[in-house]
């Protein structure tokens, strides 16, 4: 499928990205000899780096293929995971950076020992770098090698090897700070190669009426991909169950991933102020609202070229991940290398955050808290570098066995940590928020999420996933409150004081907020 233009734009791609982070990592040695320099991009980083950063690493193949063939399937509902996100980075710049700052942490799990003990730091970092390891790092992989693979015909391990080489060589040496600046290019070019292919399959719709004249044809055309809120009769309701995708345990897996995921959550970390920092998360909000249009967007029209014999519809209703590769076909050549470099670009800048974060808490957290105190700043660097290969390796030989035979790499990602998220945002939110939360109440929270997850999947099997996520959520509360109510108050240096907390928010901020949420509702409002 790629000419030798093609593989000239990769190629340049690939020496442009890592001229760029060799270049970021030799600036200033010194800083990235240091554990803050390493880890936290020695809290230098500017708010569009943070932004730019933030988007890169979430967005990987997993959303790129997977939401192009849900847009296939169901359409512009599968937005609700884009556009809800938006929502969710504001509440975070608000009223969760304010306190991670003021704490000046480094990791999630330190911001669990600062509040309640040493126990749930060491078994939350441990379960973190397993979680991230085996299953993020891992399905990443496997799905990055998987695209390539059918992009270009080699094997899918050789495939998964090379993308793992290419996030080594980039990222190890200048640590966050090469990921997050690097990361700028990745997102240029991640969007327009997604404008680029959504711009051109929307042309071939419109037949000679333009981009929007497309987007008209398609509108009128398939006007049920075009519903946020799905009917109980829609075939996709038990994954999008109407308002419960509003009303539900959505919220709760988005403030778990952008609120209180060591990967996403450390470029905040590393910001210069908290101001910069929370003109980042704007930023990556304002990207998010982009997101749908450039990967549900192609989807769609696939749908209607496939009804129009334009493409083969038995290939993408057996297949809809299908979907974006076989788009790829009409994209013209060189062009086709862009974007097929945007893939290659938002894979390996996942897989270089996630090792990052991987290094960060291992190294932090379970090396130097527990294993080896009072080392050097050039050792606990050192280290951080062979844990990012040694987790990467690790990934590398689980992906085909642990994700080979299972039908989506997607919904075991949300599996896996949908038994945890409802006890993570819980721990989380009255930790920060509740002055009576305590250890006991914090370690009841955690239990209830995985017994109660496990039981209600096997007692209500057909319950909709993220209504399910709710009730765990809710029973999670309710039992973090009765629990720390039976037991002794926290320790009053532990309780976090609102009060001694600088909330407020600069007029650039709030106008962009609400703005933001102007836009959102306006469509939800009429695409509902």
């Amino acid at each position: 499928m790629l000419s030798s233009m093609d593989l000239t734009v990769i190629g340049v791609y690939a020496v442009i990205l890592l001229g760029a982070a060799l270049y970021v990592s030799m600036r200033k040695p010194p800083a990235s000899m240091s554990s803050e320099g390493y880890f936290l991009a020695g809290k230098s980083l500017p708010w569009w780096a943070i932004g730019a950063s933030l988007i890169a690493a979430n967005i990987s193949a997993e959303q790129i293929i997977g939401q192009s063939g849900q847009g296939f399937v169901v359409g512009l509902a599968i937005a609700a995971y884009e556009w809800q996100a938006a929502i969710v980075l504001l509440i975070v710049a608000k009223y969760f950076l304010p306190i991670f700052l003021e704490k000046k942490i480094y990791t999630m799990p330190q911001f669990l020992d600062q509040r309640f003990g040493e126990s749930i730091k060491s078994i939350m970092a441990v379960f973190w770098v397993v979680l991230y390891t085996a299953v993020n790092l891992t399905a990443v992989l496997w799905l990055g090698g998987l695209a390539l693979s059918a992009f270009t015909g080699m094997d899918v391990m050789t495939a998964m090897i090379g993308l793992a080489a290419f996030a080594v060589i980039y990222s190890l040496y200048g640590g966050l700070k090469a990921v997050a600046l690097t990361d700028i290019i990745q997102v240029v070019v991640l969007v327009a190669g997604g404008f680029a292919i959504t711009a051109i399959v929307l042309a071939k719709v419109g037949a000679g009426t333009g981009i929007f004249g497309g987007l008209g044809i398609l509108m009128a055309d398939l006007p049920g991909h075009f519903k946020m809120i799905l009917s109980p009769e829609n075939p996709s309701y038990g994954n999008l169950p109407g308002i419960w995708t509003l009303l539900g345990g959505l919220w709760v897996l988005h403030f778990s991933y952008w609120g209180f995921n060591q990967y996403i959550i450390q470029r905040a970390l590393g910001a210069e102020s908290l101001a910069e920092a929370q003109k980042g998360l704007v930023f990556a909000a304002a990207l998010k609202l982009l997101i749908p249009v450039i990967v549900v967007t192609p989807g769609i029209a696939a749908l209607y070229l496939a009804k129009n014999g334009q493409l083969d519809m038995a290939r993408l209703t057996a297949s809809p991940d299908s979907t974006y590769g076989i788009l790829m076909s009409l994209v013209p050549e060189g062009l086709r290398g862009l974007v097929f470099a945007a893939l290659i670009a938002a894979i390996v800048s996942s897989l270089a955050s996630m090792m990052n974060s991987i290094s960060t808490i291992f190294t932090m957290d379970i090396y130097r808290d527990i294993l080896a105190k009072s080392r050097s700043e050039a050792h606990y660097v050192l280290v951080g570098r062979l844990t990012s290969v040694v987790a990467i390796v690790i990934a590398v030989f689980l992906a085909k066995p642990f994700l080979g035979g299972m039908e989506s790499a997607f919904q075991t990602i949300q599996e896996y940590t949908g038994f945890i998220a409802p006890g993570i945002v819980s721990v989380f939110l009255l930790g920060m928020f509740w002055k009576g939360c305590n250890a006991q109440g914090a370690f009841a929270m955690l239990f209830v999420s995985i017994v109660a997850n496990v039981a209600l999947k096997f007692a209500a099997p057909d319950l909709a996933f993220v209504i399910r996520i709710w009730l765990v959520f809710m029973s999670c509360l309710v039992t973090g409150y009765v629990a720390s109510r039976l037991a002794a108050p926290a320790p009053a240096e532990r309780v976090i004081v609102l009060g001694q907390i600088n909330f407020a928010t600069s007029t650039g901020f709030n106008r962009s907020a609400l703005a933001l949420t102007a836009i959102l509702v306006g469509i939800y409002a009429v695409f509902w």
